[in-house]
């Protein structure tokens, strides 16, 4: 179909939108992002020869409509590689057309392509839906405290 989302990579032609779509998840978990220099460092972090972050957008008729973030880390306790997934967000109006489930199992075969049988993410409290979501797709929450401490 022509007006069917597309799954895609992000391509650096896309790092504004991107940026922009990041503002909007912001704004939407209550959170400051401050945009300056977001495009170069994102740049920087998804096309390096050895990217520190993937990055899988949503592109409906040209523009992005959602996006998700992930990285490969290491767990001690499993003492295996996982998949940690940073972000998923889809723009208001595109939520509830089962895109978000089509993204997730990108990511399912995506972990599975970098030797990774678990993802692993966060959700605040109050996104009451999203939570709603993961579960009907069968993953399990696990309530811990985040704690953020600058070095600068």
């Amino acid at each position: 179909m022509m007006n069917e989302p597309k799954i895609r990579f992000v391509q650096k032609k896309d790092l504004l939108q991107l940026v922009n779509l990041c503002k909007l998840h912001a704004d939407y978990e209550k959170a400051d992002y401050d945009v300056q220099q977001k495009e170069e460092l994102l740049n920087k972090h998804l096309f390096s020869d050895h990217p520190s972050l993937y990055c899988l957008v949503v592109e409906k008729e040209g523009r992005l409509i959602g996006y998700t973030a992930y990285m490969k880390q290491f767990s001690t306790w499993d003492a295996t590689n996982y998949i940690y997934m940073d972000c998923l967000f889809m723009t208001e109006e595109s939520r509830g057309f089962g895109i978000g489930e089509k993204i997730m199992d990108k990511i399912k075969e995506e972990a599975q392509k970098l030797g990774c049988a678990m993802i692993q993410w966060q959700t605040p409290e109050f996104n009451k839906r999203a939570i709603k979501f993961y579960k009907r797709m069968g993953a399990v929450g696990k309530s811990k405290e985040r704690f953020f401490l600058n070095v600068e």
